[in-house]
């Protein structure tokens, strides 16, 4: 990009690429031009803070030549994460606090021992700051988003390619290249500015649901106590609920190894299927007006790149919500029942996370805003009721063990009726081991032979007398009948 600026009075009559021009004015050597950063930033979904703002920009500026290794600019997505996670009081972690946290999971891993079937995780404790957890989750927020980010970059492609007419492909060329490293960056921002908001909020490494740390078992004593703040509960009392939740966490995805893929897969194929709608894209970029920064700024307000929700993801969306839903609703009812007993301020703790995971918090609302997805398990109660009732008709363990198998898990017709959870599985076991003994007959060979019974039948008509009347008609055939004729003779007496 040049730095002139005003590229139409350097002499130069060669005609200048509109788009190439809208770019370099946007990003180029006038830096942000007319455009107003704050209110880029608002239509973005980036924050209205002027000094961050440029800091951002003008590392954005200086990427822009940079090649590209993918969609999404992880580099600046992780100075961004790591800039926001400190832009609030985020100090080290203290021996102390070390200390606290190490003795409130041990002490969990106890109390969980008597509600439920499934071990130990065997874990190491760990206490975060908000950056430490930004460095430990990273790599999976890189997993869940980079399909939105590739769809998102396949649609700018698109649509830059087929808008274009022939003679002016080639000359868009080095501005394609330069509107995807734009692309990246802006994703990368908005990336790392979810994530390190939501560094703020989260206690531990699976307060959202799902395991963004593999094998980690964490809580951030900073945020905890931010948590307990207006409660009227102990600070120790808090820290020890929110460990037996995290130590129940740790102990299903540990011994259950299926189901962290079950709910990571569940979420990139959802990402992978996101529609962005081309053809909108190209009727906003065939009125756009380069000289116009405000026309720019309506366009991105009006949500040019949100993902379209097609019928396929919405029934993926079902099966994930509910999923999570029984995610939670065990880990809810697990740690209720180790706690109640023990932490008189137990049941007030349960309905404040209640309501916290139901109504959604910035790990829901920053993930929604990216990918169009919220990590919200609307029916935790319902699902904390069906596991009270399965323990109630089966025991702990025979409730644990519906996590054998993705197959057992329940459904969202089993979250409208707990009660009746069993009954139907029955009727669903019962068929299947129709099917599987048929099918077993017929990988031995029975099908192809006659069966016992009908050996049976077969030998008995082979060995029983023949019928009366066949017998008396061929006695009849052989001997006189002494009943009818005159023999001639008296009988004897």
């Amino acid at each position: 990009m040049t730095s002139n600026p005003n590229p139409h009075s350097d002499g130069d009559d060669t005609p200048k690429d509109p788009l190439a021009e809208m770019l370099q004015n946007l990003m180029g050597g006038q830096g942000m031009g007319d455009i107003d950063p704050a209110e880029l930033a608002k239509a973005a979904g980036l924050p209205n803070d002027p000094k961050l703002l440029q800091q951002m920009f003008a590392q954005v500026q200086a990427m822009m030549n940079a090649p590209s290794e993918g969609p999404v600019n992880w580099q600046l997505a992780h100075d961004n994460a790591r800039r926001v996670a400190a832009s609030e009081s985020d100090p080290s972690i203290t021996a102390h606090q070390a200390r606290d946290v190490d003795e409130a999971l041990r002490l969990a891993e106890l109390w969980l021992d008597n509600v439920t079937d499934l071990p130990s995780a065997g874990l190491i404790g760990h206490a975060w700051s908000r950056a430490e957890w930004v460095e430990a989750t990273l790599g999976t927020w890189k997993r869940l988003t980079e399909p939105v980010a590739n769809s998102i970059a396949k649609a700018l492609s698109e649509a830059m390619t087929e808008q274009m007419p022939e003679e002016m492909k080639s000359m868009v060329g080095g501005a394609s290249s330069m509107l995807q490293n734009m692309g990246g960056a802006i994703f990368g921002m908005q990336l790392g500015q979810a994530i390190g908001a939501l560094s703020a909020d989260v206690v531990s490494s699976t307060d959202i649901g799902i395991p963004l740390a593999d094998l980690e078992m964490a809580l951030l004593p900073t945020n905890v106590a931010k948590f307990g703040e207006g409660l009227s509960v102990p600070e120790s009392d808090v820290r020890l609920y929110l460990a037996v939740r995290e130590a129940a966490h740790a102990r299903l995805f540990v011994h259950v190894p299926w189901l962290r893929g079950h709910l990571l897969g569940a979420i990139e194929a959802y990402a992978r299927g996101i529609h962005i709608d081309v053809q909108r894209i190209e009727e906003v970029a065939r009125d756009l007006d380069p000289s116009n920064p405000e026309g720019i700024q309506a366009a991105l307000s009006q949500g040019v790149f949100m993902p379209q929700r097609t019928p396929a993801q919405s029934q993926a969306l079902e099966k994930l919500e509910t999923a999570l839903a029984l995610v939670e609703g065990w880990v809810d009812e697990l740690t209720a029942a180790a706690t109640d007993n023990v932490l008189p301020s137990a049941a007030a703790l349960r309905e404040t996370v209640r309501r916290r995971r139901a109504t959604g918090g910035p790990a829901e609302h920053a993930f929604a805003a990216l990918v169009g997805l919220e990590l919200r398990p609307r029916r935790l109660r319902e699902a904390a009721t069906l596991w009270a009732t399965l323990k109630a008709e089966r025991g702990i363990a025979g409730r644990d063990a519906i996590w054998q198998h993705p197959d057992l898990l329940p459904t969202a017709e089993d979250l409208d009726d707990p009660k009746g959870f069993s009954g139907r599985r029955q009727l669903a076991e019962a068929s299947d081991s129709e099917v599987d003994d048929a099918l077993q007959r017929l990988l031995d060979g029975e099908f192809d032979q006659p069966s016992a019974d009908k050996k049976a039948v077969e030998a008995d008509k082979k060995d029983s007398p023949e019928p009366i009347e066949a017998t008396e008609q061929q006695h009849g055939d052989d001997e006189p009948d002494d009943s009818s004729g005159d023999s001639g003779q008296e009988p004897k007496a």
